[in-house]
């Protein structure tokens, strides 16, 4: 598992806004090429995000590019200016289908190999925003084994679609759960779409919660406030980690250690699901722990 709680986007153009990565306390920084960059300014960006890879990540953030999509025909220029060591994976604009992962994939292995990088060593993350996205969005995540994670994109989801995009975001529910099946169908981590108004705190807690419970385990963010209580919100909570090591203790000792395939804890029956799910949190803590010990020895 990679932790992804908070993907936080950074134009690649704007110089003091990289100057500052190092001091984003985000899992993933995310340099962009694509829709926050004018078409003027591509060049200008290529070669800024290329300079400051590793320092981006000196913070001991994780460093992603995303890049444009095939149709642009901008996405080799892209990567023959990212693919870079301090470059740990690209994600891949408004990806329609699996050719577009494939050709990607290949793309990718050819640079790693030109380069002298290892190969497989950069992984791919899919932005799933259009119809035709969602709808090939599991064929899309099994097309190379690099492909780690989907992210929802709502705003270009809806201008696809031809709707209004809402806070309550209704007219999003079936391509955002789609998308986190999708992933988890596919083993990859479900992120979750960008949350525009970031001022409105309440409503992005609200909006993180429920996207929680429909699988995502990270969130594309647009401002640094909302970090904090991404990484709060899908970090395991202190009440849940109990629970998971009382259940994993008891279903051990009492299940399986005494050949019974379900015990009673708290009240309430653990059999072998309940018994895997509280195992899994505790994995998941785990993985999240080591992640912030190791951002802290780069402070």
């Amino acid at each position: 598992m990679t932790v992804m709680r908070s993907v936080f986007y950074i134009p690649g153009n704007n110089e003091k806004m990289i100057s500052k990565a190092p001091e984003i306390p985000a899992d993933i920084i995310t340099l962009d090429l694509e829709d926050s960059v004018p078409p003027a300014e591509k060049p200008k960006a290529r070669e800024m995000v290329r300079e400051n890879l590793k320092y981006a990540g000196s913070g001991g953030s994780i460093v992603y590019v995303r890049i444009n999509n095939w149709e642009t025909l901008m996405t080799n220029d892209d990567l023959e200016a990212i693919v870079h060591e301090g470059l740990s994976g690209v994600c891949l604009a408004k990806c329609g289908g699996p050719d577009h992962v494939q050709r990607l994939d290949w793309k990718l292995e050819e640079l790693e190999r030109r380069r002298g990088l290892p190969v497989g060593s950069i992984a791919i993350q899919l932005l799933i925003e259009t119809a035709k996205g969602v709808i090939n969005a599991y064929p899309s995540a099994i097309a190379s084994k690099r492909v780690n994670s989907l992210i929802f994109g709502a705003v270009d989801y809806t201008k696809d679609m031809r709707v209004k995009l809402t806070i309550e975001g209704e007219e999003q529910f079936y391509a955002r759960a789609h998308t986190a099946v999708a992933a988890r169908a596919a083993g990859c981590i479900a992120i979750d779409c960008p949350f525009v108004a970031y001022k409105d705190t309440e409503a992005f807690e609200k909006s993180t919660r429920f996207g929680r419970q429909l699988g995502y385990e990270g969130r594309m963010l647009i401002h640094p406030s909302q970090i904090e209580p991404a990484h709060r919100i899908y970090t395991p909570a202190p009440e849940d980690v109990e629970w998971a090591r009382g259940v994993v203790k008891v279903f051990e000792e009492e299940g399986i250690a005494k050949g019974m395939a379900a015990v009673s804890y708290q009240g309430k029956m653990v059999d072998t699901p309940v018994y895997e799910n509280a195992k899994t949190i505790l994995a998941i803590m785990d993985e999240i722990a080591a992640f912030d010990a190791k951002r802290k020895k780069k402070e």
